[in-house]
C-alpha cells in the first residue's frame, strides 16, 4: 500500500509533536535527550515526504544529514549526562538546579 506525502507528513507532525511534550514535561535528562531524538526523526521524515510528493532524492540526502546530526548530537548528550552524574548524582533537573542554588558563589 502506498503512502501519499500528506499521510507521511501528518505523523511526523504527530511525533514532532510528542517529542516536543517529552521535551517540556520530563524531568530526566536521558528522557529530555530522547524526545530530541523523536523531534530529529520527525524532521528527518518530514524531509523524506517532501522529497517523495516531488519526486527527488534531496530530502533522503538532507535525513542522511539529520542522522549525522543526531549521532554527534548523541554523543554530546552522552557526555553531559555522564559529568552531570558525576557531578550532581542524580539526572533529575529540578534536583540540579536546587544544588546549584544552594552552591555560595
Amino acid at each position: 500500500m502506498p503512502f501519499n506525502s500528506q499521510t507521511v507528513l501528518i505523523v511526523a507532525a504527530i511525533l514532532f509533536a510528542l517529542g516536543l511534550v517529552g521535551v517540556l514535561t520530563r524531568k530526566n535528562i536521558i528522557f529530555i535527550l530522547i524526545s530530541v531524538e523523536i523531534m530529529l526523526n520527525a524532521a528527518g521524515l518530514a524531509f523524506v515526504a517532501a522529497g517523495m510528493r516531488w519526486g527527488q532524492p534531496d530530502g533522503q540526502i538532507m535525513f542522511l544529514f539529520v542522522l549525522a546530526m543526531a549521532a554527534a548530537e548523541v554523543s554530546v548528550g552522552l557526555a553531559l549526562v555522564l559529568q552531570a552524574h558525576h557531578q550532581y548524582r542524580s539526572l533529575d533537573i529540578d534536583q540540579m538546579k536546587a544544588l546549584k542554588d544552594e552552591v555560595p558563589g
